[in-house]
Formats: C-alpha cells, structure tokens, sequence
C-alpha cells in the first residue's frame, strides 16, 4: 500500500477515512498532513506514479490507469469502516471516476464527497475548455503562472520546471481526455459537498449535483485557483470535513 498511499499517521480509532486525490503534477504530501491535524479521520493521501517516491514508474496514461491502481490497492480497507473522498482540481475527476467504479463494480459509495476547483467533468463548460497540455513549454508557463498557486521561486528555476513540467501535462493529458456522460439518474446517495475560490476562473460547480440523491452543497472561499493552500482557507475546509465526517449517517455506508 505504501507505494500508492501516503498516510502520516495511522489511526485505528478514526471515525472514517479521508481518500485525498491531488491536483494536477501535484504529490502526496500536502494531504498527507493532514493527518496530523485531524484527530477522528485517518487521511490516505493518494501517490500517483512518476513522482515523490514513484518518479521512475512512468505516468498514467489514462484515468482507467489510475482508478484500477487505486481501488485495487484500497478495497479492502474501503470495507473496514466509513470512508470519504476530497480532491481539487484535477483531483475531483480521480474522486469521482473512483466513486463511480466502486459504486457500479463494489456496491461501495463514500459516506460523502468533497471535491474542489473543478466543473462536472460533463459539464459544458468543462468540456469546451481549451486544452493546455500540448501547449509549448514557454505558453504553458505562461498560463500556470495566470492561474497562481506555484511558487515565483519555482517558475523561475529551470531545472525544477524541467522536472515539474512534465508531471503536470501527463496529469493534464490525463484529464484532458477523460470523457464521461451525465448520469441519467444519481449514482450515489451519499452528501456531496463542492469547494471552490471565488477569484477562480467559473466553474459549473452545480453540475455536480447530478451524481447523488442526496445533500448537495457549494462553498466559495476567498482566493483563487489554489485557495485551499491558504492556511485560513486549509482550517475551514478541514473543520467542514471533521464536522461531517463525526456525525456520519450510518445509511449512507
């Protein structure tokens, strides 16, 4: 499991786990830590091949890739006891292809979904946004430094960006050519909650109210595309995710 997941403290007693996907040539350990803060979630933090520790396995080539890596790795734990998803960006469309695979292969579904900075990846919007992973090297730092969030420190080193870039397009290509279509009706009945920064370019956030039966809410916190970096932000997000996750509805596992 280690090579998959990045959990910083085990936590046998934990009312629930947290399954943290990252955002686009993002790593583990942003997530990771929180599990030091959380004292009732045990944090999972998902490792995504061609980084941190996996940097010599080649990157996904495709979201099938990762979502077998991922539930082959955690169904069984996915079984002990109550489980959550959080991913931003990027990250949102792993939580849901997971939570679509394990609910049509499984029968399992979350007790919620939290996801962050990202239209319904069958959203209009989302599907008409224009693709950045085969942009040119100096366009695409161009638009990365747009969105913020990277440090100017980085941007500004080239043998860091040589490394990083890389990451980032075959994550963005991941995306990029993941297809979906609306569900005809929910497939999950478990709360989903979407975070978004208000600064952020738009994003078709109620689309995702498609995918469950049951309680949908928005929650637009200052910033911009990495508004969850900010440490004010970080401390809302993590109480809204303790707060729900410690009064669990029991029917929803």
């Amino acid at each position: 499991m280690e090579k998959v997941i990045n959990c910083f403290k085990r936590n046998p007693e934990a009312v629930a786990r947290l399954i943290c996907f990252p955002w686009a040539g993002g790593g583990s350990l942003h997530y990771a830590r929180w599990g030091n803060l959380l004292s009732s979630v045990e944090v999972f933090a998902v490792k995504l091949p061609g980084r941190e520790s996996r940097t010599k396995e080649p990157f996904s080539q495709n979201m099938q890739q990762i979502v077998d890596e991922v539930i082959d790795v955690l169904l069984p734990l996915l079984k002990e006891k109550p489980f959550a998803l959080f991913g931003h960006s990027f990250g949102s469309y792993t939580s849901f292809a997971v939570a679509d695979a394990l609910k049509k292969l499984h029968n399992l579904q979350p007790v919620h979904i939290f996801l962050s900075g990202a239209s319904a990846p069958y959203s209009e919007i989302r599907i008409k946004a224009p693709k950045r992973s085969d942009l040119s090297d100096d366009d695409f730092l161009k638009w990365l430094t747009s969105i913020g969030g990277t440090p100017p420190e980085l941007l500004g080193n080239p043998e860091v960006m040589e490394r990083f870039l890389p990451v980032l397009k075959a994550d963005l290509h991941v995306v990029e050519n993941y297809r979906c279509n609306k569900p005809d009706h929910p497939f999950l009945s478990c709360p989903v909650t979407c975070f978004d920064g208000k600064d952020d370019v738009p994003h078709d956030l109620q689309a995702w109210k498609d995918i469950t039966s049951g309680d949908f809410t928005i929650r637009m916190l200052d910033g911009a595309h990495f508004y969850l970096k900010e440490s004010g932000n970080e401390k809302h997000i993590l109480e809204y995710i303790t707060n729900h996750l410690e009064t669990l509805d029991m029917d929803y596992f």
